[in-house]
């Protein structure tokens, strides 16, 4: 698969200047790669664990693998462009951009690609091999220098840029034709891209369809190689024609479900307009539809809790970043609805309720209609037994009191846990359950800070609340991101534990 250059390269460059540490890396989700080379460290969420990969000493870091339940990071030497790629159910793996570029950049001193062949077309010689070249730029003695395999390199900062020894015995060395990464132009498919987006995208109803990795998009009305519930049918506002790149559940930019079994989705190219986006008329002072238009002042939840300011996180955390969502109307501390909810909310400043609707009165005159997902029912069985896969319950409260939300909803999370797929687990409504053999009843969160945790619940034997599992990520804070919720892979296999010396030589000639 080849790579979209100028799409790398422009997220690479933007991540720097946003100082989002997860924008320096591609996400892939459900797998697991074999390495020589790694530490482990225990960490509360990704971004801990890419802040250890950028301080790793013990090698250079080109990946970071992370499980939600153990809450463990690994940092990696190699990426699964290095290393052999498998499946595991938790697993989440985060690999540089850098090294997956196949372009260069100036002299290509950090050109870190798999080109190997030089621009005749001979194939490279391996870094650490001394046939039929005897080299002087070895991995021992330039191990920061990226020297893997027979891939082109620039060591010694040649202004020629990367070049390898050769497998011919009359060329010692010769260069490599990489292209600039300037030079290179990301293409949908039909034709240049000249499209921007205002806002985070959610207007945006251009044709790429590729993700900024190049990934052909899958067709919105395909549920392969990926289950989801955006269809035309259900979003029929969100324009979810052919395989085009959208936001119809107010990501951070458009996305598309991928046409590789091995990456779920991921975010597109669209570069921002130069324009300045739209205004809110003046219709948004009261509540039309689910008021996600609402640019009102009321700062009062239904209950009467005073709202949280959006643009701080105590007493609660979240992601809802004025910064990040510049046209959600995120001011103050004013009611809004900047994620499709049934109708604008907010957080609060009291501690022990994160988050309530607002009382916004209705443009028509008529009463708010209540949210058609209960928030706690309890009308049957109150315990469960063994690892609760036969609860049949209606509580619908996490351990943490998150609200849950409904099985058959995407939003704020998308997952595959849906009754579609789990006919026999019955995933009605917003109830706990346990479809996938957890360690007892959960639900994903209505929080769009928290994927999942364990249930309010019981076990019927003794009657005792369960304490949460060591591996529960009910105190884990993440990014707002379309993720799918997992369960723990088995049988990793036992990766090599061996680790490359690595010490500093001075530069010599070829």
């Amino acid at each position: 698969m080849r790579i979209s250059k100028a799409a790398f390269l422009f997220l690479f460059l933007l991540s720097s200047v946003r100082g989002d540490i997860l924008g320096d890396y591609i996400r892939t989700d459900g797998v697991w790669i074999l390495t020589r080379n790694k530490q482990s460290y225990k960490t509360n969420n990704e971004k801990e664990c890419a802040e250890k990969c950028e301080a790793e000493r013990n090698f250079n870091c080109r990946a970071f693998l992370f499980t939600r339940k153990k809450l463990q990071c690994l940092t990696l030497a190699e990426n699964a462009k290095m290393s052999v790629m498998f499946a595991s159910m938790d697993a989440v793996l985060y690999e540089k951009r850098i090294y997956l570029l196949e372009c260069k950049r100036g002299t290509g001193k950090d050109y870190r690609g798999t080109e190997a062949k030089t621009w005749r077309g001979i194939p490279c010689q391996k870094w650490a091999e001394k046939i039929p070249h005897k080299p002087n730029y070895t991995p021992q003695k330039h191990p920061n220098a990226g020297l893997e395999e027979n891939y082109c390199r620039n060591p010694d900062g040649d202004e020629n840029g990367p070049w390898c020894y050769t497998t011919d015995p009359a060329t010692r060395y010769d260069y490599c034709n990489i292209p600039e990464c300037e030079d290179q132009i990301t293409h949908t498919g039909e034709g240049p891209t000249a499209e921007c987006m205002q806002c985070n995208g959610e207007d945006y109803h251009g044709e790429v369809s590729r993700t900024e990795s190049g990934l052909q998009c899958q067709h919105w009305d395909a549920k392969e190689p990926h289950m989801h519930g955006f269809t035309l049918k259900h979003y029929p506002e969100k324009d979810l024609k052919m395989n085009y790149c959208r936001n119809p559940d107010g990501e951070l930019r458009p996305w598309c479900f991928t046409t590789s079994p091995s990456k779920r989705w991921e975010y597109c190219k669209i570069p921002l307009c130069t324009t300045h986006p739209p205004v809110s008329g003046p219709g948004s002072q009261c509540l039309s539809g689910k008021g996600e238009d609402y640019r009102g002042r009321i700062a009062i939840t239904e209950s009467g809790n005073v709202c949280q300011r959006w643009n701080t996180q105590l007493p609660h955390k979240h992601g809802w970043i004025p910064d990040r969502y510049p046209c959600k109307g995120l001011e103050e501390n004013y009611c809004r609805n900047p994620d499709g909810e049934k109708r604008p909310w907010c957080y609060t400043i009291n501690s022990s309720v994160r988050w309530e609707y607002c009382t916004i009165p209705p443009c028509d005159g008529r009463e708010q209609e209540s949210a058609d997902v209960p928030i706690q029912v309890p009308l049957t069985e109150e315990c469960y037994r063994g690892k609760g896969q036969s609860y049949r319950g209606t509580t619908s409260i996490t351990a943490s009191g998150k609200k849950c939300q409904a099985w058959n909803s995407m939003f704020p999370h998308r997952h595959e846990k849906t009754p579609d797929k789990f006919p026999d687990a019955d995933l009605r409504d917003n109830y706990c359950r346990n479809p996938d053999g957890d360690n007892s009843p959960w639900c994903f969160t209505t929080d769009p800070n928290t994927l999942w945790e364990y249930c309010n619940l019981k076990k019927c034997d003794d009657h005792t609340q369960e304490p949460i599992p060591n591996d529960s990520p009910a105190t884990m804070t993440q990014d707002i991101s379309p993720t799918t919720r997992t369960t723990s892979g088995q049988g990793l296999g036992q990766e090599l534990e061996t680790t490359e010396s690595l010490s500093t030589q001075l530069s010599s000639n070829r």
